[in-house]
């Protein structure tokens, strides 16, 4: 499971998702060009996002194969829009 968090830019926790990311071999597959944002998740590792980088997780987001689309989605989109309305703030994807 990848869980979602928004962190200032001293660790704070800003805001957290109630649901995580089920990791799939979906994921894996994304083709890198396409999906450079998504991509980059791992189960294992975290992965960071930035104020400009969100937008283009969020266009992703739109593309993304509904298969490994699910409740996580949405509320990706809100950890975003906490991300682009405020300062020093990043979304963090933490795999287990």
């Amino acid at each position: 499971m990848i869980n979602m968090a928004v962190r200032g830019g001293s660790g704070n926790v800003v805001a957290r998702a109630k649901a995580g990311v089920e990791w799939t071999a979906g994921f894996a597959d994304l083709d890198p060009a396409e999906f450079p944002m998504l991509w980059a998740l791992t189960p294992y590792g975290d992965a960071v996002f930035n104020q400009r980088q969100v937008s283009l997780l969020l266009a992703e987001l739109d593309r993304l194969p509904a298969d490994l689309g699910s409740d996580w989605v949405g509320q990706a989109r809100e950890l975003c829009q906490v991300v682009e309305r405020g300062l020093h703030l990043y979304l963090w994807f933490i795999g287990d």
